[in-house]
């Protein structure tokens, strides 16, 4: 799932391993709207590739990784504060 500030979105990604720009274009199409972007990458916290994190802070968004209960728990914290911020999640089974 991909919760962005003005909606949420079916996101396939099960695997943080196919984790790259491409499948993130939905947050890419809202770059304007975004500064940080929360990466749930499930279980277990799975640390972002540099040529992802590079191409993101490119177009203005910063990626955190953490697990998907973490980016949840941040991601209604800093919505709260009205922060500029989405999160893309892998399900947790």
């Amino acid at each position: 799932m991909i919760v962005l500030p003005e909606a949420t979105l079916a996101w396939e990604l099960q695997d943080s391993a196919e984790l790259t720009v491409e499948s993130l274009a939905p947050v890419r199409d809202h770059e304007t709207t975004i500064d940080i972007l929360l990466f749930g990458s499930g279980r277990s916290l799975v640390p972002v590739d540099g040529e992802l994190r590079t191409a993101l802070r490119e177009i203005g968004i910063v990626i955190e990784p953490m697990d998907t209960g973490a980016a949840c728990r941040t991601y209604s914290v800093l919505a709260a504060e009205e922060r500029r911020v989405a999160a893309a999640l892998i399900a947790i089974d």
